[in-house]
């Protein structure tokens, strides 16, 4: 009897917490990493696979630290910022992250637009309703109400397991390029190492630090449930990165095979596994992309708002009324307005914009985790809670690799 009620605590303390990691793993497969797994299935087959096990560790380590700084101080990541390092370096690293977030959001409308007109709606009537649609979630709704939404939601992601599934894979190529990497030859190539940080900048992306560091604060979460939050941040971290490889193995197995190498659109993902795959693909496909552009479309213009208006020491939260934190709540209104015009503008190069928004992600993300780690290393802040010396090493190195693909890729360009 008391195994079973040990048991029902923890379950019930689990699900006390349950959320902002999960969300905010799941949010990492918006549509600006459907369409760079896509991508990286249909130019390169396997030769990609053997980045997730290593993103996925790294992805577990980067956020548990958040969930961690947010359990044990109890607020934000660009509040922590500000307070020790100053508003000038915070003012700074705010309008980079809101230019690099908007990149973000404008493709998240890229997202919704393609998908829906995969079934012959027009993207001058879906933006505009699809926009007012996460307004009004997130403006309207409690806290507890809008977390219940973006859970649902997450949960969709399966969808794209599925078509992976009905694409038929190589599975036993699919796993031995899993645990192989390809020749060292392959990292000269310009393309490869672009879309290499593009798959590590759309599966870290820095929006999400901050993001789930703010949302463990609002949640409440303090160092008693710290342990159950951290499973939260586990299995979104693992479910994931699941579904990104299911998006590679499925892109790869119909569109790189059958010599479909450029995506224009995530969009033309699920169009070219019609008559490879079949119907049902098709529309797994489809469908799970319009939830995932819709579901970050909510979700990424919140973590901008965020990050802002903590970093420079203005209200916010969605447990607050507009009245409350007119700054958030008109930020958050301006970035889906701005986001969804830019995709209603003819003759945008979309997809290159959809696909640079992730590399610029990759290319910032050593600042974010410079800045985390300095902090979650202070005892003065974080008391016994502070970094082992394992994630030390695994955030560290995930720092340095980032800091040395992009110098290579800049090197290509030079070279080239």
């Amino acid at each position: 009897m008391r195994f079973l009620r040990r048991w029902k605590t923890r379950i019930l303390l689990f699900s006390a917490v349950v959320g902002p990691g999960f969300i905010t793993a799941n949010v990492d497969n918006d549509a600006g990493g459907i369409l760079t797994y896509s991508q990286a299935g249909a130019q390169y087959g396997h030769l990609l696979l053997w980045t997730m096990i290593p993103i996925t560790l790294a992805l577990i380590v980067v956020q548990e630290m958040c969930a961690r700084m947010g359990a044990v101080t109890g607020k934000g990541l660009s509040d922590l910022i500000r307070e020790e390092f100053g508003l000038r370096i915070t003012f700074f690293m705010m309008i980079g992250i809101l230019i690099t977030n908007f990149g973000n959001v404008v493709t998240e409308f890229i997202g919704i637009a393609t998908s829906l007109e995969l079934f012959g709606m027009s993207r001058y009537i879906t933006v505009p309703v699809c926009a007012v649609i996460v307004w009004l979630i997130v403006v309207y709704g409690q806290y507890k109400s809008v977390e219940k939404i973006f859970l649902a939601a997450s949960f969709f992601y399966v969808t794209y397991i599925l078509a992976g599934i009905l694409a038929h894979p190589a599975w036993v190529d699919a796993t031995k390029a899993t645990f192989v990497p390809p020749k060292l030859s392959a990292f000269r190539e310009q393309a490869y190492l672009y879309m290499v940080i593009g798959v590590v900048g759309t599966t870290i992306a820095p929006w999400m630090q901050f993001y789930l560091q703010s949302s463990i604060v609002e949640k409440g979460v303090t160092r008693r449930q710290y342990k159950a939050s951290m499973l939260d941040v586990v299995t979104g971290c693992i479910f994931t990165d699941i579904v990104a490889w299911f998006i590679i193995v499925a892109c790869a197995a119909t569109l790189y095979i059958h010599g479909y190498r450029d995506i224009k659109y995530a969009a033309d993902a699920a169009q070219a596994l019609k008559p490879l795959a079949g119907d049902y693909a098709y529309i797994l496909f489809a469908v799970g992309l319009f939830n995932a552009s819709l579901f970050a479309a909510s979700i990424l213009p919140l973590s901008t708002a965020y990050t802002v208006c903590e970093g420079l020491g203005f209200e916010s939260g969605v447990g607050m009324k507009f009245g409350e934190a007119p700054l958030f709540y008109w930020l958050y209104t301006l970035l889906i307005a701005a986001g969804g015009a830019v995709v209603l503008i003819p003759g945008l190069p979309l997809v290159k914009i959809a696909i640079l928004s992730q590399v610029v992600n990759g290319v910032v993300l050593p600042f974010v985790l410079i800045f985390m780690l300095l902090l979650i290393n202070r005892r003065d802040l974080m008391d016994e809670y502070v970094n082992t010396r394992l994630f030390n090493v695994i955030a560290w190195i995930t720092t340095v690799v980032m800091i040395g693909l992009t110098l290579a890729w800049f090197w290509t360009l030079r070279s080239g």
